[in-house]
């Protein structure tokens, strides 16, 4: 299974994560583009890093929002969410294009893909300008969502997420932020969180259910305070049950 994480969220003076570590225990990232983090130096600086780690490389695209860090709902347009998404894609492109390299995959940040993972104008509108951008493009989007089924349906190669270190409603979508139980902390806890992923592709709800996910990536948060750490964890149970 792919392992992602969202990085290059640093910008001007505001320092985040430890991104260069974490690439050697990652296969893809997802690069901020400098909407809700990430600028120009921070975004050439991570494809360099990631080119020369030879790990997947995605365009992270999400709400100009930087005092929310993206993750406030906003209420943009299908058509100003299709321009947004083109703009910040292209900004990554233009540095892949620069150091030689190839955009592997594009996934919503934020807000913008917790809105959009089963709000059909919203998806539609990401899914056409990835695209546009290119067909042979992967989208990742959260498993089991509307977004999936329409990018599938245009064509396009889809990668559906779980994430390692959040919590889930027996419904399938994550437990809001904005809740006090919505983030893993704990290593023990994400490590049986993970199994359940890796081994029976699925994740025991907050209501108590086990449900059934469809995985083909798995997402560590990049400016989590337990980032490189959940990342080397992840890596080592990976390797561990792929021996078994």
């Amino acid at each position: 299974m792919d392992i992602n994480c969202d990085l290059g969220e640093s910008y001007e003076a505001f320092l985040t994560g430890r991104d260069e570590e974490i690439l050697d225990y990652v296969t893809s990232i997802n690069i901020a583009c400098g909407y809700h983090a990430g600028d120009h130096s921070i975004m050439h600086q991570t494809v360099r890093n990631a080119i020369r780690k030879n790990v997947h490389i995605g365009a992270h695209p999400g709400y100009p929002d930087r005092e929310g860090f993206g993750r406030r709902d906003m209420a943009f347009s299908p058509a100003e969410i299709y321009d947004m998404i083109v703009y910040q894609v292209g900004a990554l492109q233009a540095y892949v294009h620069i150091e030689k390299g190839t955009v592997h995959h594009i996934k919503p940040h934020g807000a913008l893909y917790n809105q959009s993972a089963n709000d059909k104008e919203k998806a539609s509108a990401i899914v056409h300008a990835v695209y546009d951008l290119h067909p042979q493009l992967i989208l990742y989007c959260l498993a089991g969502s509307q977004m999936a089924e329409i990018a599938r349906d245009k064509g396009l190669q889809v990668y559906e997420e779980v994430f390692s270190d959040r919590r889930y409603h027996s419904n399938g979508t994550l437990v809001s932020r904005q809740e006090p139980n919505a983030l893993i902390q704990t290593e023990e806890e994400m490590l049986e969180h993970v199994k359940g992923i890796l081994t029976a592709n699925e994740v025991l709800s907050i209501e108590s259910q086990k449900i059934k996910v469809a995985a083909h990536t798995l997402c560590i948060h990049g400016d989590g305070p337990h980032a490189l750490d959940f990342a080397k964890k992840i890596a080592a149970l990976r390797r561990q049950l792929h021996q078994q």
